[in-house]
C-alpha cells in the first residue's frame, strides 16, 4: 500500500516512488538517478532533478503516480487525490512529468527541521536516498571580479539550488547588467550578474557593491575595489 499520511515527522530523507496499476516485475533492472545530497539556504526554495528508468518488457502502466516520501510519511505527489501533511502542504510539489521519465520535485520555504540523517524505506518497485544537507540561515557571500580597460567591468556570482527562482542582484553603481544561469552538478546552480560602466576618476578607490537577494526573504553582500589600469 501507499505510505500513510498520519506518520509522525521525521528527519527528512527522500525516496522517490513510482506507483503502478500491474506489476512489471521484480524491479531490479530499475534505475534512478538523484543527488547523494544537496545544500541548501533556509527559506528559499530546492529543486531535486530525479529522473528514472524502467523495464521496458513486460505490462503496460495504467496510469503515473510518483511520490517523494520521508520514512513512511509522503511530503509530495503527483496524485491529485492524495493530500499531504499541513507541514508541507502548498510548498511541495512534483515537477516532472513522470511519463516522461522525470520524477523532479521542487520544496518551497526550506526549512531547518527539513534536514536530518539517511534513513529510508525501499518500497514499491525502486527508490533512492536524497539528503538536504546544511539548511543555513546565512547565505555566502558572492565571489566578486573586476577588469579595468576602456570600460569596467564586474561579475558578481552565486550558487543556489533554486533555479526556479534564481537571486536578484543590485548594483551600487549604474551601468549595463546582465544575468545568466549554468547548470551545476548535485542539484546545484550557479547564477552571475554581470555589470559593465565607463568608469569616471571619481569611482577609483571605492568599493564596488553587489547585492544579492534570494527569494526575497535574504541577502548577501560582496564588494571589490575598483583601481585604475596603469599607463
Amino acid at each position: 500500500s501507499r505510505p500513510s499520511q498520519d506518520q509522525d515527522q521525521r528527519p527528512t530523507i527522500l525516496c522517490f516512488i513510482a506507483e503502478m496499476a500491474e506489476s512489471i516485475g521484480s524491479g531490479k533492472s530499475w534505475l534512478i538517478s538523484v543527488p547523494s545530497k544537496i545544500p541548501v539556504l533556509e527559506s528559499s526554495c530546492v529543486v531535486i532533478p530525479c529522473e528514472y528508468d524502467y523495464p521496458t518488457k513486460g505490462n503496460l502502466w495504467k496510469k503515473w503516480r510518483g511520490y517523494w516520501t520521508r520514512g513512511d510519511e509522503t511530503v509530495a505527489s503527483n496524485n491529485p487525490k492524495f493530500k499531504l501533511k499541513q507541514e508541507f502542504k502548498g510548498r511541495s510539489r512534483i515537477t516532472g512529468t513522470i511519463e516522461s521519465n522525470d520524477c523532479t520535485w521542487q520544496l518551497d520555504d526550506v526549512r531547518e527541521t527539513d534536514t536530518g540523517p539517511k534513513t529510508c524505506l525501499n518500497n514499491y518497485l525502486t527508490s533512492n536516498f536524497v539528503k538536504i544537507v546544511d539548511c543555513t540561515g546565512v547565505p555566502e557571500p558572492p565571489v566578486m571580479t573586476v577588469s579595468v580597460n576602456n570600460h569596467a567591468s564586474a561579475t558578481c556570482t552565486v550558487t543556489h539550488a533554486c533555479p526556479s527562482s534564481p537571486p536578484k542582484f543590485s548594483w551600487s553603481h549604474p551601468g549595463k547588467t546582465k544575468t545568466s544561469s549554468k547548470k551545476l552538478k548535485e542539484g546545484l546552480w550557479s547564477t552571475k550578474s554581470t555589470l559593465t560602466f565607463t568608469p569616471e576618476e571619481a569611482d577609483f578607490n571605492k568599493p564596488l557593491k553587489c547585492t544579492v537577494n534570494f527569494n526575497d526573504k535574504k541577502t548577501t553582500e560582496g564588494s571589490v575595489l575598483l583601481v585604475k589600469k596603469s599607463t
